[in-house]
């Protein structure tokens, strides 16, 4: 469904990404997961083509993306960041029906689709015409979700979402998310980190350390048999895991 081959990318002369290969399996959760600068955003936003990688492709069932195609293949994917990422000057249903607004639908279909999707995420309806100052952060979130979801893509991206919420509310979006996911039957690769996050969302965990991925596999494998001191190194750094 997504593959990227031998990807690279550089910044002021210093490689972020070192040529990596990596293939997300529809229907499957791929988790990135390292230390702060390891390249997973980065990894990330070539994905969603918002960055355009020095060496190799990233291909899309089966088209590469270029910076032409790119806004085009982009519809085919959610893009959720932290804090929602929404235009402040934008109401929460405005935000949410942006892109399908300038699509072309119908205000009648995008107002169906958008009470459809508080249902699925658990938005109260009453909050749609606030502006995101007036929302908490898991509402924002929540908001960022419902957009990302407008379009109904099969691809779902998420780069660090609950990192700026309290652990309950944490915890109550964690378990709304998984659950939306599984039931909508969403591609999903997450960006955290926070190593049980993702051994709750992944199916695969993929450790990245100075712009390389150093293992994939399950949390499982990680913790039980680590590729290198580098792994025991992370896992240890985190509380509630050994390695």
């Amino acid at each position: 469904m997504l593959q990227l081959t031998q990807v690279s990318k550089s910044f002021a002369g210093r490689t972020i990404l070192h040529p990596t290969d990596l293939v997300v399996h529809p229907g499957k959760s791929t988790v990135l997961i390292g230390p702060s600068g390891c390249g997973k955003s980065t990894l990330l936003r070539m994905m969603v083509g918002l960055l355009t990688p020095d060496t190799g492709t990233v291909t899309l069932n089966g088209t590469a993306m270029s910076p032409v195609n790119a806004p085009a293949l982009r519809q085919q994917l959610g893009y959720v960041i932290q804090d929602g990422g929404l235009f402040p000057h934008l109401s929460a249903a405005d935000n949410i029906g942006l892109l399908a607004s300038h699509l072309g639908w119908e205000r009648v279909k995008v107002n169906a689709r958008v009470d459809e999707l508080c249902g699925l995420t658990r938005f109260p309806r009453e909050a749609l015409t606030r502006f995101p100052a007036q929302l908490s952060g898991g509402q924002r979130q929540r908001v960022g979700l419902m957009r990302a979801l407008m379009l109904d893509p099969a691809i779902v991206l998420l780069d660090e979402p609950l990192g700026a919420l309290d652990p309950l509310v944490r915890f109550d979006l964690q378990t709304d998310l998984k659950e939306i996911f599984q039931s909508l039957n969403k591609t999903v690769v997450l960006v955290t980190h926070d190593l049980g996050e993702a051994g709750f969302f992944g199916d695969v965990v993929i450790l990245l350390g100075e712009g390389r991925i150093v293992q994939q596999g399950t949390l499982d494998d990680l913790i039980k048999h680590p590729a290198e001191d580098f792994v025991s190194r992370y896992v240890r750094s985190q509380r509630g895991f050994a390695a």
